[in-house]
């Protein structure tokens, strides 16, 4: 094989190997969306049953105290019934005793009631907007759910197209060369093989020797920049092809 069809079967299998890192990378991230998504709404969820829950001993407590300031209501119109019925001032004073702690004791209740159905209403406003938060991320969690499996089987398709596509390049390439470019690709990030241009490698974006872009010029062999160790091929070559 020629070296410009080495160079070109090289950047074509780096090709590939990228498009298979992004998809793997498709495959690792999805289930990870689906996953935060469940974790979001778990912790929406146990806040939700929180304020229920505080709900229902406000609504109790507020039911009770209506009750009792109905019993209080019920005992004030009994002793003022009886006031009228006095026949001493000891009884008269008693009666009246008794009204002025019913009285204090029902205001006393209907501030506390007051307050009570202040943060009923606050809490009645937290649930709905959790209630409503829940139910996007509910929709946006079915949707997620829905496309996963689609985006796993696409990935997986391509990524099994692309291993036998990568198969036939590969065994097109001298196996030193290849044995060169799977060590460099295992220790260094994409891009494994590149282009230098002006004496430039666009790797590392270093200048390399002299003497190697001389020989890099005359096309012979595939060579290595010294900076960077990625495999370099001269730019021009592949403009006059």
């Amino acid at each position: 094989m020629s070296y410009i069809k080495q160079i070109e079967s090289l950047v074509i299998l780096q090709d590939i190997d990228k498009e298979m890192g992004d998809l793997e990378k498709t495959l690792e991230a999805a289930p990870k969306e689906v996953e935060t998504l469940k974790e979001r709404l778990e912790i929406q969820e146990n806040q939700r049953k929180q304020v229920e829950e505080k709900l229902k001993i406000l609504q109790e407590q507020d039911e009770k105290l209506t009750k009792e300031l109905e019993e209080d209501q019920a005992k004030l119109k009994k002793s003022k019934n009886k006031l009228m019925m006095v026949e001493n001032s000891k009884e008269y004073h008693a009666i009246m005793r008794e009204i002025d702690t019913l009285e204090k004791n029902s205001r006393l209740k209907e501030e506390e009631k007051l307050t009570l159905e202040e943060e009923l209403d606050t809490q009645q406003r937290l649930l709905d907007a959790l209630n409503e938060e829940i139910s996007k991320i509910s929709g946006e969690l079915q949707q997620k759910e829905d496309a996963l499996d689609k985006i796993i089987n696409r990935c997986e398709s391509r990524i099994k197209e692309l291993k036998e596509k990568r198969a036939e390049f590969a065994k097109q390439i001298p196996p030193p060369i290849l044995s060169r470019y799977e060590f460099i690709r295992a220790r260094l990030s994409n891009p494994v093989i590149v282009p230098v241009e002006d004496s430039i490698c666009t790797g590392c974006h270093i200048s390399i020797p002299p003497q190697t872009y001389i020989e890099l010029q005359k096309g012979l062999q595939i060579l290595s920049c010294p900076n960077c160790q990625r495999l370099i091929y001269w730019k021009n070559h592949f403009e006059v092809e």
